[in-house]
């Protein structure tokens, strides 16, 4: 009797990491993008520091104040709202007033997290809400980017243009214009390897997402087949930190592995759409909360059956 197993309840599956595990691998691999953004603004360095402290500390602030009026249990030890504030953080200019990115952080947390019931319950990434709030809210606070003491378009609204960008070596190291975490391609991908060892992300997603975006361009883009033009845009307008970072959002991306790559290919699709036929030079934020409102469909349409499901319906048809 002594080798007999125990069956506990549900769910069997068993795994070290927590919340807050998680959250820490996540900040820990957004590290590298944060400190080169902090130093790529220049004369704005301090300001941008700032930003991502005001937008961190404002956005657990938030979450406690929430959670203490609605008398609920305080979690914010498990990292989730400090992510939040440091992808916000990320997602701003590094001249961005400091007032507005509190606003920011106060719609994240309050109106897209808690008010849907807290961590697991949000329909859409937080951060991005935010971020496109502010971009409706003030958007030329947030399409203004200062660097190297000039205000100047960043290479993708250049391409929108239908300019020419020869910077795609500085676009990939980051030495660009652009929003605090976005600019450096190779820190990001540093950021982006270690969850991906760490198993902390799944690679559907963001391989799909960059693979139906760079087909997509190349086939309907202003420059079909020019490994370039392609390029510049793989490395502009916050692509890589979407893809790797928010589109994999445990609570906002799908379950299923088969739901995960019709994800990464709607997010993907519809980025190029919005870079190309859209108003915007951007796409990301607004493609991946579209995709976010889809995953319940997804999830229920790649939900594998159970096994003998056919052999049942035929039995019951007779």
């Amino acid at each position: 009797m002594s080798d007999l197993y125990k069956v506990s309840s549900n769910p069997h599956v068993r795994d070290n990491n927590t919340t807050t595990s998680i959250m820490l691998d996540v900040i820990i691999a957004l590290i590298p993008a944060t400190i080169f953004g902090v130093y790529n603004a220049g004369d704005n360095a301090l300001h941008a520091a700032l930003l991502i402290f005001v937008c961190v500390g404002s956005a657990v602030f938030f979450e406690f104040i929430f959670q203490k009026g609605m008398k609920q249990n305080v979690t914010i030890s498990d990292m989730s709202a400090a992510l939040t504030g440091l992808l916000l953080a990320l997602n701003l200019p590094p001249t961005f007033p400091v007032w507005m990115a509190v606003i920011g952080s106060a719609f994240a947390i309050i109106v897209i997290k808690q008010l849907y019931g807290g961590i697991g319950q949000n329909f859409m990434n937080p951060a991005l809400g935010a971020r496109c709030f502010l971009v409706l809210s003030f958007g030329v606070r947030m399409t203004t980017f200062v660097y190297d003491g000039v205000t100047g378009p960043t290479p993708l609204a250049v391409l929108k243009t239908n300019g020419d960008v020869d910077n795609v070596k500085e676009m990939f190291i980051g030495t660009v214009g652009g929003t605090i975490g976005e600019t450096s391609v190779i820190a990001l991908l540093i950021g982006a390897c270690y969850l991906l060892i760490k198993k902390i992300i799944d690679f559907r997603i963001p391989f799909f997402y960059i693979l139906s975006f760079s087909l997509f361009i190349v086939l309907f883009g202003d420059k079909t087949f020019d490994f370039g033009y392609l390029l510049a845009h793989l490395c502009g307008g916050g692509l890589i930190l979407g893809a790797f970072f928010m589109a994999t959002d445990y609570v906002t991306s799908p379950i299923t592995p088969m739901g995960r790559i019709v994800f990464g290919i709607i997010i993907g699709i519809l980025t190029a759409i919005f870079r190309i036929f859209g108003p915007s030079a951007e796409g990301v934020s607004f493609a991946i909360i579209f995709g976010n409102l889809l995953v319940p469909l997804i999830d229920k349409m790649t939900r594998p059956r159970p096994f003998g499901y056919k052999n049942m319906k035929k039995k019951e048809e007779k």
